[in-house]
Formats: structure tokens, sequence, C-alpha cells
């Protein structure tokens, strides 16, 4: 709920996540055809155009330097490394469509929600703030209990629940349990944490088959448990 109002909506999550595809591809393409489409030499002037009939001063422009659609193939299927990073290429952007399809089919979801359970139709998600979401999200926990251990939810519960993973890390950051703070010869003490080691951080503690969540928001229970902390920290 809270990422559907932040992102304004659907029709702004759908064209935000096509726009992804479209940038996926044009890179790869665009790339492709730089590596095996443009004669550098040309394009670079280290290699006159046509010797016997342009003169040295002719000025070389970019559809001298571009290769016929033939030779640009040819170059493409005789490239075996090119080829095997294209089908891996296309393999992810597959899986990322299939991601966003996912998504979509969630986000819409969350649609119906806003107009049906919050009253707040599509076209007037834009002019309401977090605060007036998050209210009637709280009015409708009292007429319809949506969380069923609590008959009651504050502003701080549905925090808690939004920041749960990153108030966890955080506060293993904070107990010097995450290996993010080195000490260098000459710098002294620093502080590295690059976006791949977040998110394997990320998939080991909160979303991987071994995780301490069993869900988005809740420990499994074995994890509350202080006999089996040590074979769960061997495991893990």
């Amino acid at each position: 709920i809270y990422h559907f109002h932040q992102k304004n909506g659907f029709a702004c999550v759908v064209l935000s996540d096509v726009l992804e595809l479209v940038q996926f591809l044009f890179v790869v393409t665009f790339s492709t055809f730089l590596l095996c489409c443009v004669d550098y030499d040309v394009l670079f002037a280290t290699r006159p155009l046509n010797q016997s009939h342009v003169p040295e001063h002719t000025k070389v422009t970019l559809p001298d330097a571009v290769l016929p659609a033939l030779q640009c193939a040819r170059r493409i299927r005789g490239n075996g490394w090119l080829l095997f990073l294209l089908v891996l290429a296309g393999m992810v952007w597959l899986c990322r469509l299939v991601t966003a399809l996912r998504r979509l089919v969630g986000y819409w979801e969350i649609r119906s929600f806003y107009i049906r359970a919050l009253g707040i139709p599509a076209d007037e998600l834009c002019n309401h703030s977090w605060q007036s979401v998050q209210a009637r999200l709280l009015a409708l926990q009292r007429r319809q209990p949506l969380c069923v251990p609590r008959r009651e939810l504050t502003e701080l519960d549905i925090h808690h629940r939004i920041l749960r993973f990153r108030n966890y890390t955080v506060a293993m950051v904070n107990k010097s349990l995450l290996p993010v703070r080195f000490h260098l010869p000459l710098l002294g003490p620093v502080v590295f944490l690059t976006r791949g080691l977040q998110f394997n951080l990320e998939l080991l503690l909160f979303r991987g088959p071994a995780a301490l969540f069993q869900n988005t928001w809740s420990l499994r229970p074995q994890v509350k448990r202080a006999g089996t902390r040590r074979a769960l920290a061997q495991g893990l």
C-alpha cells in the first residue's frame, strides 16, 4: 500500500516498468551496434573513406562509418562471446518481464483495495498525502480488522511494518554485526557497503530460504527461542 502510494498509482507503475524494459533493450541493442556495426577507422579518419574519389579534406559523417546491415549481421554471428552475452541478456530481460507482470498483478489488487476499501479513486490518489491514506487505513482497521493479532493499529505500527527490514539492518550495523567497517592503513576506519553486498545481505537475512523472517513482517518462531540460536547461527 505504501509503495503503491509513493509510486503515484497504477498508471505510473506500469509506465515505469515498461520504460525500464525498453531501457534495457535499448542499452543492449545500442551496445551491440557500437561494437559490431561501426567502422571506427573511418569514423576517426585513420583510414580514408575512398582514396580514389574523396579528397582528404572531405568531412566524414556518421552514415559513412556505419557498416551495411548484412556485414553487421555477419560480424555479430561470427562473434561467439557476443552471441552468448546476447542470449544471456535476453534471458535476463525475460526474467524482468515476468517479474514486472507479477508485480503488476499485485499492484492491480492494491488499486482495487484503494478504490473499494479506502474510498480513494485511482485518479485522485495524487491528491492524497500518505498521512491521509494512513488515517483511512487505521479507520478501516477499526471497522473491519485487517491485522488479526491486534484490534487497534497506530501510526507507529504501520511505520514499523514498512521499515522492518531497514530497522533491523541499522540495528545490526550499530551492533557491529555486519562487516561494513574496516580499518585501512593510513586511512584509518572506513565504512564500505556496496549495492551488491547490500543485496546479498538482504537476500541472506530477509528474503532467502534461510532468512530470519518467514514473510515480510514476522520472524520465524524458532528464531525467537534462545535455545536454538546457536544452531541457527551455524546454519546461517
